[in-house]
């Protein structure tokens, strides 16, 4: 005697129940936490961390310490130009020097 296809279909749904409902709650769980998930991930993208703050004002630190050094070299050239009778070098100079106070202040 052969089991009608409708038989073999009930048995198996009995058989899946306990799979499908785990499938099911995971899923239910997927969707419910989604939004927290979601909502979290961007806070990390907008906040900075205490140690990325750190490392962004070190690198501006070092731009601003280049940029006098390479200010201070110019500055010392034109100067000596500027004791020539250069007077382009006197205002190149001039600006550099300004340039070097403006940075001191940050």
């Amino acid at each position: 005697m052969m089991p009608n296809v409708r038989n073999l279909a009930a048995i198996v749904l009995v058989g899946l129940t306990p799979v499908l409902a785990g499938c099911l709650a995971r899923t239910a769980a997927s969707v419910v936490t989604a939004p927290v998930r979601v909502v979290s991930q961007g806070v990390d993208w907008a906040t900075t961390s205490q140690s990325e703050a750190d490392e962004k004002r070190g690198r501006r630190l070092r731009k601003q310490e280049e940029r006098y050094g390479k200010l201070e070299r110019d500055y010392r050239r034109r100067s000596e130009q500027c004791d020539r009778n250069d007077e382009e070098a006197c205002r190149k100079a001039r600006e550099a020097y300004e340039e070097m106070q403006d940075l001191q202040r940050e």
